[in-house]
């Protein structure tokens, strides 16, 4: 069944009340997703994380205890988005071991080489730009320090085409792939054997 465009537009930029009941839903259909990149992402105590497109915010509790002395940012260009992943870390934002900020990947407020370990799941649809936000990405990336994605890609016909493309774009593994080796992510893992892809890159050490 085809998403209608109103709900899609709620998964890029979630408001009101639609909007809330949209992030509970996404809560549960990509918890599995995030957890296989948190998997991948081999987090060790003292890594700075940052989640590009936190949303709900479920990942950041399970970020938080990978990483009990570093520190897990969450950042998402959707303010209701925000609210509610502060809600629900509430006390983890208390004891500073968690931030949420409203912010989209084409302008983070992060220095350069802030960060050990990112993700971004099933948020890449959105951005207007590819390569400007890989870039950013990586900017704020320390060399060597890794990223994971899970998306799906164009190959996936059957799940695409129940996506508006007025909001969703979808791209093939291999643009992607593309794309992140000119930020200067140099790819580790590409799991295309199942849908959505999971991707881990490596910021090469010569990267901006």
């Amino acid at each position: 069944m085809r998403r209608p465009p109103a709900i899609a537009e709620q998964a890029r930029n979630a408001r009101g009340l639609l909007g809330r009941l949209v992030a509970f839903i996404m809560a549960r259909e990509t918890w599995a997703d995030n957890q296989r990149a948190i998997e991948a992402l081999d987090i060790r105590d003292g890594d700075h994380v940052l989640d590009i497109g936190c949303g709900h915010g479920r990942s950041l509790a399970a970020l938080a205890a990978r990483t009990p002395s570093g520190r897990v940012v969450g950042a998402d260009p959707s303010v209701l988005m925000v609210d509610i992943a502060v809600a629900r870390n509430r006390s983890l934002i208390r004891r500073k071991r968690v931030d949420v900020i409203v912010a989209g990947v084409d302008a983070l407020p992060f220095e350069s080489a802030s960060f050990d370990r990112a993700l971004c799941v099933h948020v890449i649809y959105f951005w207007k730009d590819l390569d400007l936000g890989l870039r950013e990405i990586a900017r704020v990336l320390k060399p060597g320090a890794k990223l994971a994605l899970i998306l799906r890609t164009s190959a996936d016909t059957a799940a695409v085409s129940r996506f508006p493309a007025e909001v969703y774009s979808f791209r093939s593994l291999d643009e992607v792939l593309s794309a992140l080796r000119a930020a200067g992510l140099e790819t580790e893992v590409a799991d295309h054997g199942r849908e959505p892809a999971l991707v881990v890159v490596r910021k090469v050490l010569s990267a901006l």
